[in-house]
């Protein structure tokens, strides 16, 4: 009878707002009575309650495990794909237009191949992750990312070279959506923007590893040796679980546990986070699986507008134009390419490691104003140096500027900008919509970056200075953007953000 009277209760509370009943019971320091009757335990303290405080804080939060660093350095490595695949078509520019003799259009269209690319595996990149599941979905991207690498690495003309980076961003699209989701859903809640920054990180760590070799080695070369990473990925993904919320969601409640026991260690007693995700994802099966028109619900429009207004904002500030295109922005400006692209890969990995280490102790909100506050004004900079180039005014110090201001901006993006838009998608949406909305959200980033690269050489064409004016203002707009919109999501978990925003919305 107590049983099932708990049933009912349970079922009762799940209509008149589940989620925030899941969130009161999380800030308890123990389980109450119903999560120790749905485990078939006594709602006594647990007999062996000293050792399963072993691996958390103070707090009562889970402590970080080994297990949860080495998961997620595994799921990164697809991220350390994605950075080498940005960074080729930078240093492989000269080697492959003097062998294949391409035009500068040629060439650019190759270059905007794998935004493009991005695009297409990103419209399915929600839908894909739902029905394989995460860990099945990072396989399915690395066939494309290793067919690419093939294809470019093999080329004779245009047309291989464009299919290969084709199919090569559409697993890099693929892997932008399902790696940051994957961590943010088995990281600890005090250390998740930390893990999910883990993916900048190693993007940072490809890009780093093509700025330095591609200026020693031919660009067929530099291709098998992005299949590497492909390869190492796939082998070691077979010996990581599954998504926990992921497996809730398919009802897999005994798997759930499992892998949930193994990210937080066999020495906690993890009913209390099983029991609230479970109770989430009972409250959002009662909502149907929502579509892409059925998102524009004034519930989930907050969450719309900051994913969508960030992803938008980043790649309108010009980044990917200038990540993609460094070596062409240091000889215009008449500074060596090699030097600036061999610095930029210098410093890469330190700045992008200071970004993991203070996401969240700072938080996102400042983190991501003094990001956009950096890339206008090093943007700006930019702008006045070509200025002075066209005028022939400081001619000797020109070249320092725009040397200066370039490395300035990418350190600026990568700090914020850069990673932060991606974990903050991936906390903002309930499991319900985070198919249509995180597809919507990926998808608008790469058609922001497709934009961007391909029109970014007309633009220097038009005029270098007023390019950067322009991303200058974007950036100026992003802060104002954040400080009005976007909620502090440290050292909250997923339902406590997302029950946040729903509420807002109210």
């Amino acid at each position: 009878m107590e049983r099932q009277k708990s049933i009912m209760e349970r079922q009762k509370s799940m209509e008149t707002g589940l989620l925030r009943k899941s969130l009161s019971i999380r800030e308890r320091k123990y389980p109450n009575e119903d999560g120790y009757l749905e485990t078939g335990l006594s709602s006594k303290r647990h007999p062996n309650h000293k050792e399963s405080k072993k691996y958390q804080n103070e707090d009562g939060e889970c402590s970080v495990t080994t297990s949860v660093c080495l998961i997620t350095f595994v799921v990164v490595t697809g991220s350390f794909c994605v950075g080498c695949g940005i960074g080729y078509s930078s240093v492989a520019q000269h080697g492959i237009i003097s062998e294949l003799s391409l035009s500068v259009a040629e060439y650019s269209m190759f270059g905007s191949m794998l935004t493009l690319g991005g695009l297409i595996g990103a419209v399915f990149s929600g839908k894909i992750s739902d029905v394989l599941g995460r860990k099945r979905t990072m396989f399915f991207s690395e066939v494309f990312c290793a067919t690419g690498w093939l294809c470019i690495a093999l080329a004779q003309d245009a047309l291989w070279l464009d299919c290969g980076r084709l199919l090569l961003g559409i697993g890099v699209g693929i892997f932008s959506y399902v790696i940051p989701v994957y961590i943010a859903e088995i990281a600890p809640k005090h250390v998740r923007g930390s893990f999910v920054f883990a993916n900048q990180l190693m993007q940072n760590c490809g890009l780093s590893l093509f700025f330095i070799i591609g200026n020693f080695i031919s660009w067929r070369i530099l291709s098998f040796i992005g299949l590497v990473p492909c390869v190492l990925h796939v082998v070691c993904l077979f010996f990581i679980p599954e998504s926990p919320r992921w497996l809730a969601k398919c009802g897999r409640d005994k798997e759930c546990r499992a892998a949930l026991q193994h990210l937080r260690g066999h020495d906690v007693d993890i009913s209390h986070e099983a029991n609230t995700i479970r109770d989430t994802m009972e409250f959002t099966k009662q909502s149907s699986e929502t579509t892409i028109m059925e998102l524009f619900q004034k519930r989930y429009i907050i969450p719309l507008i900051i994913g969508v207004g960030l992803m938008l904002l980043q790649q309108l500030s010009g980044s990917s134009g200038v990540i993609y295109y460094a070596s062409s922005l240091f000889e215009k400006g008449g500074f060596p390419s090699a030097i600036g692209t061999s610095v930029m890969a210098t410093i890469m990995i330190p700045k992008a490691m200071i970004g993991t280490i203070i996401v969240d102790k700072m938080g996102r909100r400042t983190l991501l104003m003094a990001s956009c506050s950096g890339m206008g004004l090093f943007a700006l900079l930019l702008s006045v140096s070509y200025s002075f180039q066209s005028f022939g005014i400081l001619p000797e110090l020109t070249p320092i500027f725009i040397f200066i201001s370039v490395l300035g901006y990418v350190i600026s993006y990568a700090l914020g900008m850069g990673g932060l838009p991606w974990i903050i998608m991936s906390e903002i949406f309930p499991m319900n919509v985070k198919v249509s909305a995180g597809t919507l959200v990926t998808v608008t980033n790469w058609a922001g970056g497709w934009v961007i690269t391909f029109t970014f050489n007309f633009l220097m064409q038009w005029n270098a200075a007023g390019t950067f004016v322009i991303f200058s203002t974007v950036s100026a707009v992003s802060i104002l953007f954040i400080y009005f919109l976007v909620p502090e999501t440290k050292g909250r978990s997923l339902e406590e953000i997302q029950t946040l925003l729903s509420n807002s919305a109210h």
